[in-house]
Order: structure tokens, then sequence, then C-alpha cells
């Protein structure tokens, strides 16, 4: 009895602290936003500094940050922030645009008015934020369009696949929110309409070219060597 108490004690001690997916998250968060840019060197003590905690939390979560892709580690040399190549980009962009397209179509099946109320109140929000420049808003009202979109399509799975995907396309999204935008919230009016009028085809075509254009964008600015913006 001792030993098996003596063992499960053991056990708790070793799960993940809580900090430890505090840091994890504090640092994705950062590579996300682009606070911490794709490229950058990141020093363990700064890190520790900033998010006001010791050392040991941090270089654990570049370790897993290392995993999940957000971060290199090279020998001899440290952290940095990993740098999206064209291929990566294109693999993970293409499974969101087959997801969403799906996820417009349901959204066209099941919508309500108040739904479409909503998507056209988060229209309104990015359009605004387009207008003052405000990346950060833009982002976040992109982000939240979809999001609703999706749980509109009220469909548990897709809604966990596209989840899974979630932080690396708003990763991608951010340094090109503002030169897309137009555009962007162009189609983003379209698709309301779209799935307002219960048309699941229309909404999945607009979906699908959205995406894809949005994909389009970012392969080209890769190919031009910038991921600033």
């Amino acid at each position: 009895m001792r030993e098996a108490l003596t063992a499960a004690a053991s056990r708790r001690v070793t799960r993940p602290a809580p900090l430890r997916q505090a840091v994890y998250d504090a640092l994705t968060e950062l590579i996300v936003s682009g606070s911490l840019k794709p490229g950058q060197h990141l020093v363990e003590a700064e890190l520790a500094e900033h998010l006001g905690v010791s050392r040991q939390p941090v270089r654990e979560a570049l370790q897993r940050l290392q995993t999940a892709g957000w971060v290199d580690l090279r020998p001899a040399q440290g952290a940095f922030v990993h740098s999206p190549t064209e291929e990566e980009a294109a693999q993970l962009l293409g499974v969101r645009s087959v997801l969403e397209t799906y996820s417009a179509q349901l959204a066209a099946q099941h919508a309500k008015p108040e739904d479409i109320e909503r998507l056209w109140e988060f229209q309104q929000e990015g359009v605004d934020a387009l207008a003052e420049g405000d990346v950060e808003r833009l982002v976040a009202a992109n982000t939240a369009l979809h999001a609703f979109i999706t749980s509109v399509a009220d469909n548990a799975v897709l809604a966990e696949l596209i989840s899974q995907v979630g932080q690396k396309v708003r990763w991608y999204y951010t340094p090109i929110a503002k030169p897309r935008g137009k555009e962007a919230w162009n189609e983003h009016s379209q698709l309301i309409k779209a799935i307002a009028k219960g048309d699941a085809d229309r909404a999945g075509e607009v979906m699908r070219k959205h995406t894809e254009r949005t994909t389009d964008f970012y392969r080209k600015q890769i190919a031009a060597g910038s991921s600033q913006g």
C-alpha cells in the first residue's frame, strides 16, 4: 500500500505544472502575434525576465515549441523562431481551405437570422479595423468571423480539426492582414450573403476561393523573401 501511494505521489509531482503550460502558451502567443518574428534569436534569460519566471520553464517551453514547429533549436547557436517554408504554408493552408469550405457549406444550411446579424457585426468590425490600420484588431476580427462560421456549421469533429490548424493560420495571416485586407473583407461580404441565402454551393465556392487567395498571397510573400508584412 505504501509503495503504491509513493508511486502515485511521484506521478503527481512529475506532472506538468501549470506554470510550464502558461509559459508555453505565452511564448506561442508572442510568436503568433508577430511580437517574436520568424528567424528571431530567442534568449532564455531575456524571455524569462520578460515573463517574470525562471529560466527552467522557458527552457522546457522552447523544447516543446520545437516539437510543435514554432521554434528551431540549433546546436551551439540557441533557439530561433521558426521561419515557415513555402511548402509548409501550402500544406497547412491547403488543409485549412478544405475544412473551411465544408464549414461554409454547413453554415449556409444551418444559419439563423440572428447568426447572419452576428456575421455582419464581425464584418463591420473588420472593415473598421482595416480603415484604422489596426493589425491586431483586424486579425482578431478575421479569426472571430471564421470561428463563428465554424460554430454555425455545428459539426464538432470539423470544429476540432479547424482548431488544430487555427493558431498557425493566424500566424501566417498576421503579416498579410493589411495588404490583403480590402480584397479579403470584400470576399467575406460575398460569403455572408451566400450563407444568408442558404446557398451551400455558393458559400463553399466563395470560401474556397477566399482561402486559396490567402494561400497564394502568403506564398508570394515567402517567395519575395519577406515575412515581416
